[in-house]
């Protein structure tokens, strides 16, 4: 495992968020997969191409990958140790051979230089301490002219997500933060083109997708998950008794609208992101 200057992740990764996302691997994958071809088709992976997946978690989208480029692979990096053992053991159980996965923190991993065709991620580059640096540091590890795709958060404000937070916010913070840190650090699309060019990046794109977004099978199992995903479980135990009930009257509340015969569905908005080196 390489040094780590990004700790407070780590901390976090290593600790009961990574361990969550771990355990419930499928549910987030649910949550997040709706979006995976938009990721795929931006990403545009040959079949000998070596791709980079940063952030892999649970490594879904690594599995994908090296699917896509059986006569090259793909590896995966994350801070999380829970979540890496889950992605090795479902690529063991899969059969997907081409596949490697590494903990470290991209900000400072010791990539070498020029080796990876593409760079992709799936929600998971908006919490390095220095985006710049990592970003930097990925553009380091891409061959020349290598191609550079990812999702992140747009903005809550008018999406389905923001509408279910939106009812919390009388009894909790925000889970997202408006620090420019966190999950819609990079909701601001002159903000990505920002730190992109600043890592050398060009041709930087970004659009705006939709994708639906199963939180669980019906209302009192999505709230429950809701509840429990870290940032709102965190904030749930820094409150009153009553103001926790009543968060979670309210939760349940406003994902009644979303409740289909399907689960409960929110409509997610992402941007799609593309550059390259």
């Amino acid at each position: 495992m390489s040094g780590i200057v990004n700790t407070a992740q780590s901390e976090a990764w290593n600790g009961y968020e990574g361990r969550h996302w771990a355990e419930h691997d499928a549910r987030y994958d649910a949550v997040n997969s709706g979006f995976n071809e938009f990721l795929f088709e931006a990403a545009g992976i040959g079949e000998r191409d070596r791709v980079l997946d940063i952030g892999c978690g649970n490594g879904q989208v690594t599995r994908l990958a090296a699917v896509r480029a059986p006569l090259g692979g793909a590896t995966g990096i994350d801070l999380s140790a829970p979540m890496l053992a889950t992605a090795r053991a479902r690529a063991e159980a899969e059969g997907v051979a081409n596949v490697a996965f590494e903990q470290g923190d991209v900000q400072v991993f010791p990539f070498e230089d020029a080796v990876f065709d593409v760079a992709l991620s799936r929600f998971a580059v908006t919490f390095f301490a220095d985006p710049v640096a990592a970003f930097a540091n990925v553009r380091r590890a891409l061959k020349p002219g290598g191609r550079l795709a990812f999702l992140c958060m747009t903005a809550l404000a008018g999406t389905d997500l923001g509408t279910v937070f939106g009812a919390l916010a009388p009894f909790l913070p925000t889970p997202t933060g408006e620090d420019g840190t966190g999950p819609t650090a990079f909701a601001d699309p002159a903000r990505v083109r920002s730190v992109l060019t600043g890592a050398g990046f060009r041709d930087v794109a970004c659009d705006r997708v939709e994708a639906d977004q199963v939180w669980g099978s019906d209302v009192p199992d999505a709230a429950a998950f809701i509840a429990d995903w870290g940032p709102v479980k965190y904030h749930l135990g820094q409150v009153s008794t009553e103001a926790a009930n009543n968060a979670r009257e309210a939760l349940s509340a406003a994902l009644e609208p979303f409740a289909t015969p399907g689960g409960v569905r929110l409509r997610g908005a992402a941007w799609l992101v593309r550059a390259k080196s």
